[in-house]
């Protein structure tokens, strides 16, 4: 805006206060044409207002394509959960090590047997689970308050048994597969380049 527009507008305002102050609208046309156009709106009933802005919004079709148009909206109906938005962020998000050590435990302790399944020798299985039972002890105490810790502590030997026979379970089907595999390939039918190859080797 240039200078001397907005030393109109200013001068303008000023001009306005003061007939307001006057109480005199009726000699500026612009205000007495403002004023009535705010007391148009003061006569119409919010809630008439809100109907017809919907009613138009519909119009226009912007509530067409909606993300849960015709399905029940989720969260609604149940109990009411004051924690609801941090689990619908946990679960938005896929944040995990967050929450209460007894929830935290439980999952870890159901998938427990995956992790150890990716370890590699007796030794790094027993050292993590020792350091499972040593954070289930820790969590039982209750120093930092929450749900009580359900969650039992691991026998130690029992774990490095049944890794054992896990792994020992894979290496087998293991073979049986590349068996199989050698078996299929033994009896397909040789083209005709393998043919003459053998031959002369």
């Amino acid at each position: 805006m240039n200078p001397g527009g907005a030393d109109e507008l200013r001068k303008r305002l000023e001009r306005a206060a003061e007939l307001r102050a006057a109480g005199d609208v009726e000699n500026d046309p612009e205000l007495a044409a403002e004023e009535e156009l705010r007391k148009k709106r003061l006569k119409f009933d919010p809630t008439a207002r809100a109907e017809y802005l919907v009613r138009d919004a519909m119009a226009r079709g912007e509530f067409d394509n909606l993300k849960y148009a015709g399905k029940p909206i989720p969260g609604l109906g149940g109990t009411y959960d004051p924690d609801w938005w941090i689990k619908g962020l946990i679960q938005r998000e896929h944040l995990s090590g967050l929450g209460p050590k007894a929830l935290l435990l439980r999952v870890e302790d159901a998938e427990l047997d995956e992790r150890l399944d990716t370890l590699f020798t007796e030794r790094e299985v027993r050292a993590a689970v020792e350091d499972f039972n040593a954070r289930v002890i820790d969590a039982r105490r209750q120093l930092e308050g929450g749900p009580p810790v359900v969650t039992k502590t691991r026998d130690v030997d029992g774990e490095v048994r049944r890794w054992r026979e896990r792994r020992e379970e894979r290496a087998a089907a293991s073979r049986e597969l590349e068996a199989a595999a050698e078996e299929e390939q033994r009896k397909k039918p040789r083209t005709w380049w393998q043919r003459v190859w053998r031959g002369q080797h």
